[in-house]
């Protein structure tokens, strides 16, 4: 993972990529950090996110994690942290307290400006409701599974509603929209790869998508997508392709 790690951000760093984005559960961080130092380019000028895994809920939890990400990564800051999910089962009976705590950490995290921005990863509505009874800062992201064919048209409306970016996590449907034949024939129709008709629908639906990718040829050929536009009425067919490559996982049924 660290080699592939490191090769992959030093890749996507020459390739003109900015936003880094990785999590503790990935096993990664420290690759990353080392990626971002033998790219050269200047901190400043990289947009780098790391994510709280389950296990490490609550308050003392959540600071102590973070200092664990940190270290790995050997950065003196970052600027995104998230809520990598909304209820764990340990703590699936008492989620909406543990959330509180852990967002309380969070937001000190964020006031003594070790990290720029704070955010949540696969809320739904029902967990970002109960978060903002407590919340003293609003989460600024919500990074979630948005695709062709499962858009979470209620979360996206609710988060776009409480001033939250949305951050679309496997845009390319964890591979199978290259599968699906409707999309391959639009592909051809644009003279563009699936992949980066996926991208450049993420974009025009007023997503940030987060393409993953360890092949430098896909890493330089994701970022091409600011030369063409999709139509209204296509943007609209591969948002209608319901299911096709399948649907996010239910945080409130996940066993991890």
């Amino acid at each position: 993972e660290g080699d592939v790690a490191r090769s992959s951000v030093r890749a996507a760093i020459d390739e003109g990529y900015r936003h880094i984005d990785t999590a503790a559960i990935y096993g990664n961080e420290a690759g990353v950090g080392q990626g971002i130092r033998e790219s050269g380019v200047d901190r400043k000028d990289l947009f780098v996110t790391t994510k709280l895994w389950n296990a490490e809920h609550g308050y003392h939890s959540t600071l102590k994690a973070f200092d664990v990400s940190m270290d790995k990564l050997k950065l003196d800051y970052l600027d995104l942290y998230l809520i990598h999910w909304p209820n764990p089962p340990q703590f699936r009976d008492r989620w909406q307290q543990v959330n509180a705590e852990t967002w309380k950490a969070m937001e000190e995290l964020y006031q003594s400006g070790r990290v720029r921005a704070i955010g949540i990863s696969n809320f739904r509505v029902h967990h970002m409701e109960a978060l903002l009874k407590t919340a003293q800062v609003k989460p600024m992201v919500n990074q979630i599974r948005l695709c062709p064919g499962d858009t979470q048209d209620e979360v996206v409306d609710f988060s776009r509603s409480h001033g939250m970016v949305l951050e679309a996590y496997s845009p390319l449907g964890l591979g199978r929209i290259f599968e699906v034949p409707e999309v391959v024939a639009l592909a051809r129709r644009y003279g563009r790869s699936v992949a980066q008709i996926c991208i450049r629908w993420s974009l025009q639906r007023g997503y940030l998508p987060l393409p993953k990718s360890v092949t430098p040829s896909r890493i330089a050929e994701n970022a091409k997508v600011f030369d063409f536009e999709l139509s209204e009425a296509d943007v609209a067919l591969l948002a209608g392709m319901a299911g096709v490559c399948g649907y996010s996982s239910d945080p409130d049924k996940t066993n991890f």
